[in-house]
């Protein structure tokens, strides 16, 4: 059977308006997103960076300081050896021969067995002339370098008693003569003058370093103070605190900072946008549906005027549902809100007490201490509403309401409880009962809606809602929600959950 022309036209209109606007407003599936774990402290990647560099230029430094100590000395002796020919040279001018008794050298090391420090005259055929007290019995190697461009040659030796030697020959003619004279030193002091410099350096550069890494986690822990304002700020916009950042914070931080803000700002445009739009996507849906209920009174006789009447109504709890759903994605991304607990809490009684004058409610005062709810003050009504008015459709004449804080580890949360003395729920039932439109009684007025917007809401704030058994009787609901951190307030004291 075709349908009246009035209600295909108002039904196209209601499907068309629906898709359009629906499709804007409902949420979205969630994107995944990579894990938010802990990486470690930036200070700490700061200290071991630096120390790690530090580490490795302070032996790179050590390394290059001994070293350059090290040629120094060699340096020096090669001038002190290249002093002791000169002087055996000018002794052997100035004597008669030079195998005379007259040329000697002023150190007493020349004189010392072993001590490293000789000095000899050969003649051009190698015959030994003359030599220092400390060379009696002893034969070095033949240098194996050749003379340079100033008739001179050095190397490195070992002499008969394992020491170290640097030797410089020098070919002279004395009268006519040609004479090699020959100087050495000893090498095993320098390595033992560098040996001592290098521990002296170590222990030096390392009281350089643990100096440089106390100043390095100093430093460290300034240069990151204003990461933790930006922190701490941030925390007391989603606290609600706070809307916006509004602290300096240096050229490094500032562009963080306004895009922050900005994303705020975006933020919120985007919540009212939506908000708006479920108002209108309610206000667009309501003519279609009201046309559809009219023909449907009009025309009675129809067959399909209780077929068209009963599918608005349908259509009415549909459109109701997902505009609940819509209106919640668009609460799930706010930030920056907070409500006063006790207030919320001591005007529903008082509304709920006016519309059911034969039931008691009865409110124990909270604390001054407890404190305020993260979130929406709109959504602690409904939510704390709805338990409420359940609470009132079932309780035969008493219901309480109490409202504490409750620590658990480093949080604190809200803990609202409302008994009655109705019949309450089985385990089965209390599980049952909150999903969507599940209904234990038919005959009392409802959709059947209101313990799961009060289940979504919870989801959106990470809390959580338990129907348990009353003392009263009746039913107990626990629900507990995310409490914000207001400056002031005393700690909050444990409570034993039930």
């Amino acid at each position: 059977m075709k349908l009246p022309a009035a209600i295909e036209s108002a039904w196209a209109n209601f499907t068309e308006r629906y898709e359009a606007l629906a499709s804007r407003i409902l949420p979205r599936p969630a994107m995944a997103t990579p894990g938010n774990s802990k990486r470690g402290s930036i200070a700490a990647s700061l200290f071991l960076l630096s120390i790690g560099w530090l580490i490795v230029a302070l032996v790179a430094t050590a390394f290059l300081l001994t070293e350059l100590y090290s040629r120094a000395l060699d340096t020096s002796l090669q001038e002190t050896l290249a002093f002791q020919v000169e002087t055996l040279t000018d002794l052997t001018l100035l004597s008669s021969s030079p195998a005379s008794d007259d040329i000697r050298v002023a150190d007493p090391r020349f004189d010392r067995t072993g001590s490293g420090w000789y000095w000899a005259i050969r003649n051009d055929a190698g015959d030994l002339l003359n030599f220092s007290n400390s060379y009696v019995g002893m034969v070095l190697e033949p240098l194996p370098t050749p003379y340079d461009a100033n008739n001179s040659r050095t190397a490195v030796l070992t002499d008969p008693f394992d020491t170290k030697i640097r030797v410089l020959e020098r070919l002279v003619t004395v009268n006519g003569v040609p004479l090699h004279i020959m100087v050495t030193g000893s090498l095993d002091e320098i390595l033992r003058l560098v040996d001592e410099f290098r521990g002296q350096t170590l222990i030096v550069l390392g009281a350089v370093a643990i100096m440089l890494a106390v100043m390095s986690t100093i430093v460290a822990r300034i240069a990151l103070r204003p990461v933790g304002r930006l922190r701490r700020e941030v925390e007391q916009v989603r606290e609600g605190e706070a809307s916006a950042l509004t602290q300096a914070y240096p050229a490094e931080l500032a562009p963080l900072s306004d895009e922050i803000n900005e994303l705020l700002r975006s933020n919120a445009q985007i919540v009212e946008r939506a908000r708006n739009q479920v108002g209108n996507l309610a206000h667009g849906l309501k003519t279609p549906i009201a046309v559809l209920r009219n023909e449907a009174d009009a025309d009675r006789k129809n067959p399909l005027a209780k077929v068209v009447k009963s599918e608005t109504e349908k259509m009415s709890q549909l459109v109701t549902t997902y505009l609940d759903r819509a209106r919640l994605a668009a609460r799930s991304t706010v930030v920056g809100k907070r409500a006063d607990a006790t207030h919320v809490m001591l005007r529903l009684t008082r509304v709920m007490q006016k519309l059911n004058p034969n039931v008691t409610i009865a409110m124990v005062r909270p604390d001054a201490s407890l404190p305020w709810f993260r979130g929406d003050e709109g959504d602690l009504e409904e939510m704390a509403g709805n338990l409420l008015d359940n609470a009132c459709k079932w309780a035969k004449s008493s219901i309480g309401v109490t409202v504490v804080a409750e620590r658990s580890g480093q949080n604190t949360n809200l803990l609202i409880k409302i008994d009655d003395d109705g019949p309450g729920l089985t385990e089965e039932e209390a599980v049952k009962v909150l999903r969507r439109g599940v209904r234990l009684d038919e005959k009392t007025p409802g959709s059947g809606l209101g313990l799961d917007i009060v289940k979504e809401l919870v989801d959106v704030y990470g809390g959580s809602l338990q129907l348990k058994r009353s003392v009263l009787g009746g039913l107990l609901a626990e629900l507990r929600l995310p409490a914000a951190k207001v400056a002031g307030f005393r700690t909050f004291a444990s409570i034993r959950k039930e």
